[in-house]
């Protein structure tokens, strides 16, 4: 399998299209499905960077270098970072990678959320980032009273009106002391802790647009997600929910989230002869926010297209170009993504479909091989647009 390392090589001179205002830094492979990083609406998104050779600690220094550099390229840095997603190979690394990833930074961290599931190649560390540009708002958000996180992140960070949250797991923010409890509980302990987070910031549940789910137990997602519903009583945010392993046992949901003050539009996916589509009382198929789209995670799989990856990426962008669509904008719009893929060794598969669609200037990607909740379902897709 083909080796996806972000390299610190990357091309100079960035992309800028006449159709959107992003600026997209190709990644040094011409051919690579997805660009080192895309500046677009105030932001700076990373692909998920990949470790390669040696150990966690080598490979968390090699990453984190090539994000910087990429970041360098972009007009930021790493310390201009926003939010950074740790994807681990082995619950086990995650004290090492810690232990280097807190190099980087001597103060003011970015959020952070870290799961393990597994990834590509001989990678034990996967990370992707969005920063801001240098000289841009970048502002720490903790709630008051409570204690500094034992890990390396911030609670939040907020630039403009987009705050982007850590991925909360049951703990009591006031002494770091662990929530038990079923995965109902500890949903309402997380989405109580990211009430206080938003507050903070001077926003509210109704101003997050996208969420990512990480649960251990897929057999728990219902209860998970009766307890998210009363905090969405109308508009929930995009979200896409997968199966993970978290940083301890003692932990069974971890949630991460973005708000964005404005005023929010929520979409529903049309069905495919056009008539509208039917809602979800969990979730948006995407919400709008001044010039951004936030795309749930969406899958394809039909009766007719059981364990075909290749085909069921196909139908998964379909239907995320329909709701594209519905909402004004088109597959050139798309600045970052993430697909979940089950099974890795399917990667060609999923990617001949993904390039299809996404033909130039395409957005940054993580990849990775987390367990999706819909049964029949290989493949799920999430994007950010801005237009």
């Amino acid at each position: 399998m083909r080796q996806f390392l972000i390299l610190a090589c990357l091309t100079a001179v960035s992309t800028v299209t006449a159709q959107s205002p992003k600026q997209v830094y190709p990644n040094a492979n011409a051919n690579s499905p997805f660009s080192a990083a895309v500046k677009a609406d105030g932001l700076i998104y990373v692909s998920g960077t990949l470790g390669s050779g040696g150990d966690i600690k080598a490979q968390t220094k090699q990453v984190l270098d090539n994000i910087n550099a990429t970041l360098k390229t972009a007009g930021s840095s790493l310390a201009n970072a926003a939010s950074m997603t740790v994807y681990l190979r082995n619950q086990s690394d995650f004290a090492a990678m810690n232990e280097v990833y807190r190099t980087y930074w001597t103060k003011d961290l970015p959020a952070r959320t870290t799961v393990m599931l597994p990834l590509l190649n001989q990678g034990l560390v996967e990370i992707a980032a969005v920063a801001v540009p240098d000289g841009g708002e970048r502002v720490v958000v903790n709630p008051s009273g409570w204690l500094a996180s034992p890990n390396p992140y911030s609670y939040g960070i907020r630039s403009g009106n987009t705050l982007f949250l850590s991925g909360l797991i049951s703990r009591n923010g006031k002494d770091n002391s662990v929530i038990k409890g079923d995965v109902a509980a500890q949903t309402k302990t997380v989405m109580d802790n990211a009430d206080a987070v938003l507050k903070a910031a001077g926003m509210s549940m109704s101003d997050v647009v996208s969420g990512r789910i990480y649960i251990t137990d897929d057999s728990a997602f219902q209860a998970m997600n009766g307890a998210w519903r009363p905090y969405f009583p109308s508009n929930p945010p995009a979200r896409a929910t997968v199966k993970a392993t978290l940083t301890s046992g003692d932990y069974l949901v971890e949630i991460q989230m973005i708000a964005v003050k404005g005023e929010k539009k929520a979409i529903t996916t049309p069905d495919e002869d056009g008539k509208p589509g039917r809602p979800n009382a969990n979730l948006s198929s995407a919400i709008q926010v001044g010039n951004r789209l936030y795309v749930a995670g969406i899958t394809g799989n039909t009766a007719a297209n059981k364990g075909d990856v290749k085909a069921q990426a196909a139908e998964s962008l379909a239907r995320i170009g329909r709701t594209l669509k519905a909402a004004g904008y088109d597959y050139s719009n798309i600045v970052d993504a993430v697909v979940y893929l089950p099974d890795l060794g399917k990667f060609a598969d999923m990617n001949a479909s993904y390039v299809d669609k996404l033909v130039k200037d395409r957005p940054t990607r993580a990849t990775i091989g987390a367990g999706l909740m819909g049964a029949g379902s290989d493949v799920e897709i999430m994007f950010t647009a801005v237009k």
